[in-house]
């Protein structure tokens, strides 16, 4: 049997929210081990002089514990 946690993370790039995902999910995997998968909650951008400056990404992430 295995156990797995949840943990919450935010994630922001300039490019893009496939770009904040990739990154979160990238340092989330650098932190824990056995990332499993992710879902993301909530899509955000940051608005700077009428233009998109930044998107953001509220993710869970899923780890299976050892």
């Amino acid at each position: 049997m295995s156990i797995a946690k949840v943990i919450e993370i935010s994630a922001e790039s300039v490019d893009s929210f496939e770009d904040a995902i990739r990154s979160g999910i990238e340092e989330a995997n650098n932190r824990v081990r056995n990332v499993e998968g992710a879902w993301v909650k909530e899509h955000k951008v940051v608005v700077k002089d009428g233009r998109i400056s930044a998107f953001r990404v509220d993710m869970k992430v899923t780890f299976v514990l050892e």
